[in-house]
């Protein structure tokens, strides 16, 4: 592995810096990488936008991940990601580029606070949070390629020397196979058990207007428990995801019907407005409760926490305010014995960043997979793609994130580079 690096420097010596570089690999000649390590200044010198083409679809599907590159005056390129409403957090990037443009980018800490402070006094969230968030990660990306050191080094090392996963079955799948839940549970519980992967993420009780369920609704929508269960009988693990739907006395009834099929968790069942009303819940069941990729930094599941209001943490990377944000959330569960299990129903930046962060998390439990973005979304842009092998994934050991994009897609428009701030 070292001696292919070496080799990859020499060709960069050979034909110049600038073409690899600016795909975000970050591969330097050996003085840079000297220099770098003896801490001269580094500065941040240009802010690119990464759109993905209007109307591109792979697989059928649309693309709604924003990437955004930072680029530095030591020839290294990070690359950082959020998503879905590319406009918004384009704009929020413009808002606050001025204010990193010319900054030192591995100070990670210092740039976090000095964004979050002044977006908070404006009502910090949606597009300004996401986009502090996708600079968060290229800045990680930065530090861990002039370490040349995969981030989960540097945020303490391997506490997981393999990740668990368990698969999310959307509608992504129809343009795969053509599979449905109802008339296909088998096919697609056997396809998943055929690989390691003893879980499965599903949708019930998304019906109604969320403010009443009857009796006859619930033994309906239990229908894919049980099917699972029948299937492969406590073998794969349920998760139940119902997207704030509910109110808190259909939550609990919901959850009490659940409990003999004895769920992994349930997550985000009714909106993550009310601490309380969530405390509630868990007070009246068996099955833990699990909040939530839509919440963002520390500050916000503190209340969770002391509200004894959660069994199970999930975070978003790309929506959390980034790596730092996501760390300190999972060593903050920790402290309550409460494990993590990051969303990563996104893009490539969001899969390889939960990764890092996981490893080296001491309380993770398990993660979420898509098996069509991991076999065909996501390599259409990035060449190196950790796939989950026997239900487990594992971190690349490149510097940074350790992703290398396709040229392709830039050459032939289907990446749109937009500069945002430059010296």
């Amino acid at each position: 592995m070292r001696q292919n690096i070496f080799n990859r420097r020499n060709f960069i010596k050979a034909a110049g810096i600038g073409s690899l570089a600016s795909f975000g690999t970050g591969m330097l000649p050996d003085t840079t990488i000297s220099a770098i390590k003896s801490a001269e200044p580094m500065k941040i010198t240009k802010i690119e936008a990464l759109r993905i083409r209007p109307g591109l679809k792979v697989e059928g599907k649309g693309i709604p991940w924003v990437w955004i590159r930072l680029h530095t005056d030591k020839g290294i390129v990070g690359i950082g990601e959020t998503y879905p409403f590319t406009e918004g957090q384009i704009g929020a990037l413009k808002d606050i580029a001025p204010r990193i443009i010319g900054k030192d980018p591995r100070n990670i800490e210092r740039i976090w606070r000095d964004i979050f402070s002044r977006m908070s006094m404006y009502g910090a969230g949606g597009g300004d949070m996401r986009i502090l968030t996708a600079v968060n990660i290229a800045q990680w990306d930065i530090l861990g390629k002039a370490l040349e050191a995969p981030i989960y080094s540097l945020l303490g090392g391997k506490s997981q020397q393999k990740l668990r996963v368990y698969n999310t079955y959307l509608d992504t799948w129809s343009s795969i196979n053509n599979w449905e839940m109802d008339k296909d549970l088998d096919k697609i519980v056997n396809f998943l058990l055929e690989r390691g992967i003893k879980g499965i993420k599903i949708y019930p009780f998304m019906i109604g207007d969320g403010n009443y369920i009857s009796p006859a609704d619930i033994e309906k929508e239990l229908r894919w428990l049980k099917g699972i269960r029948d299937i492969a009988g406590n073998e794969m693990d349920i998760v139940l995801d119902i997207w704030g739907h509910w109110n808190l006395p259909c939550a609990m009834k919901i959850c009490k019907a659940c409990e003999p099929f004895n769920p992994l968790y349930v997550e985000d069942i009714m909106l993550m407005s009310n601490p309380q009303s969530y405390a509630a819940l868990a007070q009246e069941t068996s099955v833990p409760i699990c909040m939530s990729e839509t919440m963002a930094t520390r500050f916000e599941y503190r209340e969770y926490f002391e509200s004894k209001a959660l069994d199970v943490v999930m975070f978003d990377l790309t929506w959390c305010g980034g790596i730092s944000e996501a760390k300190k959330i999972a060593d903050m569960a920790d402290t309550y014995f409460i494990p993590i299990v990051p969303h990563t129903g996104g893009g490539p930046v969001l899969w390889l960043s939960s990764i890092h962060v996981a490893t080296s998390a001491t309380n993770f439990a398990i993660m979420e997979s898509v098996y069509p973005f991991y076999t065909h979304s996501w390599p259409y842009f990035i060449k190196n793609v950790p796939v989950p092998v026997n239900g487990y994934v594992t971190p690349p050991e490149e510097p940074g994130l350790g992703l290398e994009f396709r040229e392709e897609p830039f050459k032939n428009g289907d990446i749109i580079v937009e500069t945002i701030a430059e010296l």
